[in-house]
């Protein structure tokens, strides 16, 4: 009897340290998830501070606001810039963990290939449509770009059958909720001319990161995080670069030769190629950390957490672009604020179901 008294309370304290350190585990997951969110911010205002540097404001100065070349080839090489240098970040990081050998394997599989096909949607799509969006409108659209887990819900239902519950559909509602206070907002009468154009572009980008969390999912369970986030950016940057950014030279009319001497010359202006350095990693760190939290934590509450971008990219462009370089135009209204934090609620509830976040806390 004596024994088994004991072997019992051996397994009642093996339980409880694994109970604990599950805690911990989904604890610190939490932290990650909320970390890529801080990440996206920087990620935001960097890429905003380089297209506020002296060299960008004086191209901008000598065009009219809404040429083509001012509204769409400008902030593509912006972007393209910003992901290259994310994905030079990612494959010298991948060669620091001795995995290059794998980055090669990995694409031929068909789980590399699926990763690629959902980055050509999340990366040179969306990206180049978030970071037009907000060199049109400002941050004021950020809360609009993470409306994705809304659309990558009605996706899910669309595409694999999946149910949209009460409670997703309610997340929904109130993520539309905040869209249109949002374009509430943008009627102001200091709003920016494109600001329809910016909160048009900002839906793309959802649509587009939306579409790749769908097309993704599957691949991701199957790819080491640090290979599949370096496929992601590789295939972001390369495309930008050299198709995204001469298609739109061809339609807009400029030639490839002035196209690419806007690239040199932003990479060779020291204060603007260090924002896009700066930009480019926190662009790296953030997406790597969203799924390293992800896993960790689960997708759902991740996914929550990594939401809080909404109010923490206004915040960090605020501070980084209206305060430290003293650039007007970046304080949004206290409308815009509040509707973040709805933003942030709506992905929440389409995000988590209280009975499992409750649980796991039971569980802890």
């Amino acid at each position: 009897m004596e024994e088994t008294s004991a072997v019992s309370s051996t397994g009642g304290i093996a339980e409880q340290k694994k109970r604990e350190l599950d805690a911990s585990f989904f604890k610190k997951g939490i932290l990650v998830a909320l970390f890529s969110s801080l990440m996206y911010g920087f990620y935001t205002a960097f890429i905003t501070a380089g297209e506020s540097s002296q060299l960008w404001l004086g191209w901008m100065s000598a065009i009219s606001p809404t040429a083509f070349l001012a509204v769409f080839i400008l902030p593509t090489v912006a972007s393209a810039i910003n992901d290259s240098a994310s994905a030079i970040w990612a494959l010298g990081i991948t060669a620091k963990q001795g995995k290059l050998g794998d980055f090669g394997r990995t694409i031929n599989t068909k789980p590399g290939i699926i990763l690629i096909m959902s980055a050509l949607v999340g990366g040179p799509i969306a990206t180049v449509a978030y970071i037009i969006a907000l060199s049109q409108a400002g941050t004021i659209v950020v809360p609009i770009a993470a409306l994705n887990p809304a659309i990558g819900s009605i996706l899910s239902r669309i595409l694999y059958k999946q149910e949209l519950g009460p409670r997703k559909i309610a997340g929904i509602a109130i993520c539309v909720l905040a869209g249109l206070m949002i374009g509430s907002a943008s009627l102001a009468g200091d709003s920016s001319s494109n600001m329809a154009l910016g909160l048009a572009l900002a839906f793309v980008a959802a649509l587009g990161w939306g579409a790749e969390g769908c097309i993704a999912g599957y691949a991701s369970c199957m790819i080491d995080t640090q290979i599949g986030i370096t496929i992601r950016q590789c295939v972001s940057g390369v495309v930008e670069l050299f198709v995204i950014l001469p298609v739109f030279a061809l339609v807009g009319g400029v030639s490839l030769g002035e196209t690419y001497g806007y690239v040199g010359a932003a990479v060779t202006d020291l204060p603007t190629i260090a924002c896009f350095i700066v930009s480019g990693f926190s662009a790296y760190k953030s997406f790597a950390s969203w799924y390293r939290g992800n896993s960790m934590c689960g997708t759902a509450l991740g996914m929550a957490c990594n939401g809080t971008y909404t109010f923490v990219a206004p915040l960090v462009t605020w501070i980084v672009v209206g305060l430290i370089m003293n650039i007007e135009g970046y304080a949004l209204a206290p409308i815009a604020w509040i509707a973040a934090v709805v933003m942030i609620v709506g992905i929440l509830t389409i995000a988590v179901d209280p009975k499992e976040l409750f649980g796991k806390k039971e569980a802890a």
